[in-house]
C-alpha cells in the first residue's frame, strides 16, 4: 500500500480498530500486549535521506521499536505536527521513557510522544478501580453516628 497520489513510500500497514480487541489476528495472543500509540517527527536530515532512499520509509519507527522486543502495528504517514502516527505492542511492560530513549538514540527522531493504550475492558476496569478509590477516600476519616430521633 503507498499513500495516496504517491508510489514513492510503500506502506506495510495492519489493520486496527480502536474500539475492541476483536481485531487484527496478530493482536489476539495469550499473552498480554502492552500497546502504544506514538506520535513521530523526523529530523531534518531523516527527511533527506528519506527522500533520497524510500525503500523503507519506517525504518527509523520499526527499529526502536524492535530492539525493545517489540512489534510495529501499524503506521501512517500525517498532515499535522507530527510525521508518522505508529501503533506498537510489547510482550513485556515498557516505559514511555524507554520507548523514548530508544527513538531518540537512533537520530532520526526529533519529536516522540508515547501513550499506552487500553482496551475497553482496560478502561472499564480502570474507572472501576478509580471510582472505588475515590469512594474509599472520601470515607476514610469520617465516621458514621447513629441517626437520633
Amino acid at each position: 500500500m503507498s499513500l495516496p497520489g504517491s508510489n514513492r513510500f510503500p506502506l506495510d500497514l495492519g489493520i486496527l480498530s480502536v474500539h475492541t480487541d476483536q481485531t487484527h489476528p496478530s493482536l489476539r495472543k495469550s499473552l498480554p500486549m502492552c500497546r502504544f500509540s506514538h506520535q513521530i517527527s523526523f529530523t531534518s536530515a531523516a527527511w533527506r535521506s528519506l527522500m533520497e532512499d524510500p525503500s523503507d520509509p519506517l525504518a527509523a519507527v520499526r527499529s526502536p521499536i524492535e530492539s525493545l522486543g517489540g512489534t510495529l502495528v501499524s503506521a501512517y504517514f500525517t498532515r499535522d505536527s507530527y510525521d508518522v502516527l505508529a501503533l506498537s505492542e510489547f510482550p513485556d511492560a515498557v516505559s514511555p521513557d524507554d520507548i523514548s530513549v530508544a527513538f531518540y538514540s537512533g537520530g532520526a527522531v526529533a519529536t516522540v510522544h508515547s501513550s499506552p493504550l487500553m482496551s475497553v475492558a482496560q478502561a472499564h476496569e480502570a474507572n472501576r478501580a478509580k471510582m472505588g478509590q475515590s469512594y474509599r477516600s472520601m470515607l476514610q476519616g469520617r465516621t458514621l453516628s447513629p441517626l437520633i430521633r
